[in-house]
């Protein structure tokens, strides 16, 4: 195993690691979902599994998420967000930590609302929420050194990787560490306030802005993601409306 795909095992990333997130540290070299490491346990907020291979990795709306062993970053977050707060924020809130960690690397990246973290019109990573009783496990995957041949064909949104956007491959175990660093520092702002000190920074990622859409069959244009996170959106008929999720087909830039 090459240097880029050394495991992310706890002796590698532990050290690395500066704030309450990632402690405890689950990592197991191949499971199923890192989601189901996490989901139906009593460990705390902040708690992170890891995994350098899912066999049955999933993304938003059932779908099937894949990875090559070694080449993602692939990790789930234990959240215990307050109940006054709108849980699917929080997908918006990972997002922008996704979008800062792979910035970090001096390249600009966009959030696709509600979920998605695309590089050069690609998507590169990609947050799945599950939530029960209180508890929310926060999945991320992140395609980090995957060739074009080691990526999924016939999505809608055409794969990326890092390695790919930015001809670097970063090292994964400091990625994750800044990745959970930048997370709990959103994280505790958005408990505190909700999106309102987030939303500059979404809103200067949000690349379906004038983009022509269709989501969950409302057509029209895309505007502004709302402070409240939901995506406002133009109809043909001019009419305004805010949508709170579904999945987004977009249709081509105006």
């Amino acid at each position: 195993m090459s240097d880029q795909h050394e495991p992310l095992s706890p002796d590698v990333v532990e050290p690395l690691l500066e704030g309450r997130f990632g402690r405890p540290y689950v990592w197991r070299e191949t499971c199923e979902s890192t989601q189901d490491l996490l989901r139906g346990t009593r460990l705390p907020e902040g708690a992170v599994a890891v995994t350098e291979h899912q066999t049955e990795g999933r993304g938003r709306g059932g779908r099937r998420w894949e990875d090559a062993a070694g080449a993602s970053l692939l990790c789930s977050i234990l959240l215990r967000p307050p109940t006054a707060l709108p849980a699917q924020e929080l997908a918006l809130v990972a997002g922008l930590a996704v979008a800062e960690a792979v910035e970090e690397h001096r390249e600009t990246a966009g959030i696709k609302w509600p979920n998605d973290v695309l590089l050069a019109g690609r998507k590169v990573a990609g947050v799945l929420l599950e939530a029960s009783e209180g508890v929310v496990v926060c999945g991320i995957g992140i395609n980090v050194s995957q060739e074009e041949s080691e990526l999924p064909v016939g999505t809608r949104v055409p794969a990326g990787s890092l390695r790919l956007a930015t001809g670097r491959t970063p090292d994964r175990a400091t990625l994750l560490a800044t990745l959970l660093r930048i997370l709990e520092h959103r994280y505790d702002a958005w408990r505190r306030a909700g999106l309102a000190p987030l939303h500059d920074e979404l809103e200067a990622r949000n690349v379906l802005r004038g983009s022509r859409v269709e989501v969950g069959g409302v057509r029209g244009v895309a505007g502004r993601i709302a402070p409240d996170g939901r995506l406002t959106l133009v109809r043909d008929d001019g009419t305004t409306v805010l949508v709170a999720s579904g999945d987004v087909v977009e249709e081509n830039r105006s």
